[in-house]
């Protein structure tokens, strides 16, 4: 079950807010709706997703008591290993066995492909982030099972992220009344997120998924530009959109998740890129690994180091392929060279440079992260270079190339630039969410203006009618 449905909206989602709001038992209502959610999708991997969590909930609560440091870091390092034992199996045991047979023949390691539960890498992520802040004293250990099983399996970010931590919500899910006071605004961001999926994403995929399953001889530069641009706003949209529905589901719920995209395709750097894409899986890789590693404190040697670890591993959280590997490399090998003399000149850069520069990196590295091999990627940026592979589009790319493509094209590259905020910050005064003394500053979700009701009733209505209309509704990152 994705959001964009219409069983989600017009069945699951008002059958659970009437149940939520009229049980007396908060964090019960939202355990019972998350596991029929996950249940509706998955069906026996809840028992797996059960099991670590009572695994968790343990360990973690055994930690807690435990006063001796030496011990409290074993018993960490046993979860930890047993949360990522569990991911390792399931997304990256065959991989390694095929590469270990390439190297070895006579292994003959079994090479079976397991189904991937849904999420797996979003709340093995979560688990392991909650056990390292009670081991930190950053967050107090949950003595509520209910609660905890609750968090872990909330429905908004079970699937697809954001990546929230227990350290976010923990308030919010002690409190004793429901919070209402955003459910306006919760909405205005599921609507929103709905629009950039339905109206953007599903109205490009079939552009990119053109493009990247043409024959090299008859892929042109024209079709290879034209697919990677519609690939890159098919996956902003796809993600951002998702997490917009999220946060908003979540506000309906009395939650605030953490924002997860800023606008990245107006970075003027690959550095700035990762402080505005996924932020919720950059913050995690940067506070679980790479300042536990040293950061940037002990030399450049280690610093290079650690930046190539930290993106090895983004790389490999996508997925388990050698082009993953190469795309998180790739970004890692950027941020080294603004970090080591890049960075400077394009500071020196005019701004229309430096945009440039970061659009053309993020671009050539999504041929990896979309193409099924790394031969395909390699044959496909041969392509896009070739100064003399332009001309008209061919017969299949024409039709492809309607009315609805090309104003997805204009509206997505429009709207993947803060130009709907500074349009209405002009035309109306900002609406400030209340202040959140009780979250930290980067849980704000800041000045947010409120769309015209017309605008989010139409913008929905329309996403509707295309959703009954249309068989096309994966979430991309649903396979992460």
């Amino acid at each position: 079950m994705v959001f964009s449905s219409i069983i989600f909206i017009f069945y699951f989602l008002p059958v659970f807010l009437i149940g939520y709001y009229a049980s007396g038992w908060r964090a019960g209502a939202l355990l019972v709706g998350s596991a029929a959610f996950y249940i509706w999708g998955e069906g026996a991997y809840v028992f797996l997703l059960l099991g670590l969590i009572l695994l968790n909930y343990a360990g973690s609560r055994w930690l807690d008591a435990t006063p001796d440091n030496r011990r409290r870091l074993t018993i960490l390092a046993a979860l930890v290993a047993a949360d990522f034992a569990v991911l390792g199996f399931f997304k990256y045991s065959a991989f390694l066995a095929h590469n270990l047979n390439q190297l070895v023949p006579a292994l003959g390691l079994p090479e079976h492909h397991q189904a991937l539960p849904l999420g797996i890498s979003f709340f093995t992520f979560q688990l392991v982030s909650y056990g390292v802040d009670v081991q930190r004293g950053a967050v107090k250990v949950e003595r509520d099972l209910t609660r905890f099983a609750a968090y872990i399996l909330m429905f908004p970010h079970l699937i697809a992220g954001p990546i929230v931590r227990y350290a976010d919500i923990r308030d919010e899910m002690h409190a004793e009344r429901r919070k209402t006071a955003h459910v306006g605004l919760g909405f205005q961001y599921f609507i929103v997120g709905l629009c950039q999926k339905v109206l953007v994403t599903n109205t490009l995929a079939p552009l990119a998924d053109h493009a990247f399953a043409a024959h090299l001889a008859a892929l042109d530069a024209t079709t290879a530009w034209l697919g990677v641009w519609a690939y890159a706003l098919q996956i902003y949209f796809d993600f951002c959109g998702y997490s917009n529905m999220a946060i908003g589901l979540a506000f309906l719920l009395g939650f605030t998740f953490p924002k997860n995209f800023d606008y990245p395709y107006v970075s003027q750097s690959i550095t700035e890129f990762w402080r505005r894409w996924h932020m919720s899986l950059s913050s995690w890789f940067r506070d679980y690994v790479y300042i536990p590693l040293g950061g940037n404190r002990n030399g450049q040697a280690q610093t290079v180091r650690n930046l190539l670890i930290v993106f090895l591993l983004t790389g490999l959280w996508h997925g388990a392929a050698w082009r993953f590997i190469v795309w998180g490399l790739y970004h890692g090998a950027f941020l080294m060279l603004e970090r080591f003399g890049l960075g400077r000149a394009l500071e020196r850069a005019p701004r229309l440079v430096r945009h440039a520069y970061a659009i053309l990196v993020v671009m050539v590295g999504w041929v990896f992260f979309r193409a099924d091999s790394l031969p395909q990627a390699l044959d496909y940026l041969g392509r896009m270079a070739s100064p003399g592979a332009f001309h008209a589009p061919d017969a299949a790319l024409s039709i492809l190339l309607n009315t609805q493509t090309l104003a997805a094209l204009a509206a997505g590259s429009v709207l993947a630039m803060p130009v709907l905020p500074a349009l209405m910050a002009r035309l109306s005064a900002p609406r400030a969410e209340p202040p959140r003394p009780d979250l930290p500053p980067r849980l704000q979700t800041g000045s947010v203006h409120a769309l015209p009701i017309p605008l989010l009733a139409a913008g929905f209505v329309v996403s509707i009618a295309i959703l009954v209309g249309s068989t096309l509704n994966p979430f991309l990152y649903f396979r992460f």
